[in-house]
């Protein structure tokens, strides 16, 4: 099991504010599907779906990949991250800026906005890859799990210049096939960056938090070595032929794969260990496997897939792992401000376990509806969904702002004895 390095951890406000700001993403999310969710699952094109989509990706997960990336680089793996306490404050503000601008931007039918979103964010990308690949490249140790968050990094980066390559054929600026482009990007985000950051995450604190084994090195290897080729010739038949089959078929490959050794791992966790966070891993990769086995059904499976894998299933295990880096974020804050030799609450007590069934139970009536309401779309139904995404992120938050209040509540009490 890897050893935490907590002298080496950020400063606990700058993840701490990235992770807070997905669930404010998520309701916003919740917010568009309340207002016009039946339209808005109807089809992938029009500007206020690409509004919601993109709340997902980049507010939900994107903020949650940014957040746990600053927090687990130096204290799990070990890699230096420069520049955290002066540059952090703007990666944060610049990337959700950018955000907000191209959603803003699709909403709106504001041109300018979707440019300027175009350009910032992929500024706000090349700044994190700034401060974390030097680092990457020049530690020591753990090859398999550097090379997986190089990997991730240069997709990440990879998919961000094709969105503002999107962002300027959109605008007229740029001439160029907009559908099989934004096939090109969506496929390097989602599985370029954010399945391979969480199975390279997911090869340290599966075993830390679960007790599991881990996905053999070898088979990991080649998974992740293969992926970029894969890819690559998937967006080569895309954007040269126009032909979407392969670049479908290595999205529910890899995918299917990285649900099914998820699942593997997790049907041999210690019966002790089985909390919330497993339950939402299993239902996430259970979900995940559908949506990859769905868009291997065709096009016509490809909105299902969507709102299965965007909507729910990434959305489901991100939420599991970020509860649980928030509670241990407030523990490190209290370990840093008393010092040694007082007996801190755990994380379990920072961020008790009921709170994480309550999501749970929300995220999976969210679960229930969002897929309900494409195959039998309908007004009702969609709003429905809305107001569940709604809570389900409501009660995220929530569950954010009680570490905060029970670590204040804490060192009050430290500070009030003689």
């Amino acid at each position: 099991m890897a050893r935490l390095a907590l002298e080496q951890s950020p400063a606990s406000s700058l993840p701490r504010r990235f992770l807070l700001s997905a669930p404010l993403w998520g309701m916003f999310a919740g917010l568009l599907l309340i207002a016009d969710g039946d339209l808005l699952l109807r089809s992938r094109w029009l500007p206020a779906t690409l509004a919601l989509v993109h709340a997902f990706t980049l507010g939900v997960l994107g903020n949650a990949m940014f957040g746990s990336t600053l927090q687990f680089l130096p204290t799990a793996a070990g890699v230096r991250v420069r520049g955290t306490a002066r540059f952090g404050p703007w990666l944060h503000a610049s990337f959700n800026l950018g955000a907000i601008l191209l959603v803003a931007g699709w909403l709106a039918g504001w041109r300018a906005g979707v440019l300027a979103g175009g350009i910032v964010l992929p500024l706000a990308f090349m700044l994190l890859a700034a401060m974390t690949l030097p680092g990457l490249v020049m530690a020591g140790g753990q090859r398999l799990l550097h090379a997986g968050f190089v990997t991730a990094l240069g997709s990440a980066l990879l998919a961000a210049l094709f969105g503002g390559c999107l962002a300027l054929g959109a605008g007229g600026w740029l001439g160029m096939a907009l559908p099989a482009l934004t096939d090109v990007h969506a496929s390097w985000g989602i599985l370029g960056w954010v399945m391979v950051l969480m199975a390279s995450v997911g090869r340290v604190v599966m075993p830390m938090f679960q007790g599991t084994r881990t996905v053999p090195a070898v088979a990991q290897a080649i998974w992740l070595g293969s992926l970029p080729l894969a890819l690559g010739a998937g967006a080569w038949q895309r954007l040269g032929y126009d032909d979407a089959s392969v670049l479908r078929l290595v999205l529910a490959i890899y995918a299917l794969s990285f649900a099914g050794a998820g699942l593997w791992l997790q049907r041999q966790a210690p019966r002790p260990r089985r909390g919330p966070l497993r339950l939402s891993w299993m239902v996430g990769w259970t979900l995940l496997a559908l949506a990859a086995a769905t868009l291997l059904a065709g096009t016509r499976g490809g909105r299902l897939a969507a709102v299965l894998g965007l909507g729910i299933a990434l959305p489901l295990m991100v939420n599991g792992m970020l509860l649980e880096i928030v509670g241990f974020l407030g523990w490190i804050g209290l370990h840093r401000h008393i010092g040694r030799g007082v007996q801190l609450p755990g994380v379990q007590r920072l961020l008790p376990a009921t709170d994480k069934i309550r999501v749970l139970l929300a995220q999976l009536l969210l679960a229930l509806l969002l897929p309900a309401a494409v195959l039998w779309p309908s007004p009702w139904l969609a709003r429905s969904a809305g107001l569940a995404m709604l809570l389900a992120w409501l009660g995220v938050w929530l569950a954010c702002l009680g570490v905060s209040r029970r670590t204040k509540r804490f060192r009050l009490t430290m500070e009030s004895r003689p």
